[in-house]
């Protein structure tokens, strides 16, 4: 299992990922986490300027960002995933979050069918702090995660690698739900507490509500499917999950 890292000026924990993004985030004792989401989606380079105003009027350090969720035109190549994921990091590097090599930030970025954005934009963002007394600890955000099982290859190893079938997907979807549980087991998170599911595919999920999402647990409070696609090409099915108390809708 990855380790998990304290980011003091965070106020959080993060389960170490790899250069784009960490595993997931949980507050550390003291505080909580409030998502915000963009009435419209901002284009990359104007999210993080209203990330960092927004934070600024908070009264948080830009170093209380911790979890992203983006949206892009098309699915990358692999190449050119890398390379946006460069830029990106280099704005979390400027914001002092990068340290020792290691991004604490969770990340989803996933790719509408409907109505794509004309550029790479933030959807919504998600940042510490402080809790009422005797509260916190206790608010956390998993990262997205295909069916690509993290350090394999790739694209051979994607589960159910080109079948779409209902069997492709049920096998797809039994992978991302398995890798959601363990994150949050990692990150010491309560998965019987969660707030919000998102399922991010471009395929009917209605087979898999009874087979895999509702025994899973993750349809008691409500299952938001978004119909993207993950943000690598032949990647099929992708999920995030989160337990956050505060949730605000903001304006760019």
């Amino acid at each position: 299992m990855a380790a998990l890292h304290s980011f003091p000026p965070g106020g959080y924990r993060f389960l170490q990922g790899g250069f784009p993004y960490s595993q997931g985030v949980i507050a550390q004792a003291g505080f909580e986490i409030v998502r915000a989401r963009f009435a419209r989606p901002l284009p990359v380079a104007a999210g993080f300027a209203a990330i960092e105003a927004h934070l600024g009027a908070a009264g948080r350090p830009l170093t209380a960002l911790c979890a992203a969720e983006l949206r892009s035109p098309t699915p990358f190549t692999m190449a050119g995933f890398q390379g946006f994921n460069r830029g990106y990091v280099a704005v979390l590097e400027r914001f002092g979050l990068v340290r020792d090599g290691l991004n604490p930030v969770a990340r989803s970025n996933v790719c509408p069918r409907f109505e794509p954005p004309a550029e790479p934009c933030f959807f919504a963002f998600s940042y510490t702090v402080p809790a009422a007394e005797g509260r916190g600890g206790s608010d956390f955000v998993v990262a997205g995660s295909g069916e690509w099982p993290e350090g394999q290859a790739f694209p051979e190893a994607i589960v159910a690698r080109g079948d779409v079938s209902a069997a492709g997907l049920a096998a797809k979807a039994h992978h991302v739900i398995g890798t959601m549980r363990s994150r949050a087991e990692g990150l010491q998170g309560d998965f019987a507490r969660l707030t919000a599911v998102q399922v991010y595919t471009v395929h009917d999920i209605h087979p898999l509500l009874a087979t895999h999402l509702a025994p899973a647990g993750l349809t008691a409070t409500g299952l938001t499917w978004q119909v993207c696609a993950p943000p690598i090409l032949e990647l099929e099915f992708e999920m995030d999950v989160r337990r956050v108390g505060c949730e605000r809708v903001v304006e760019g």
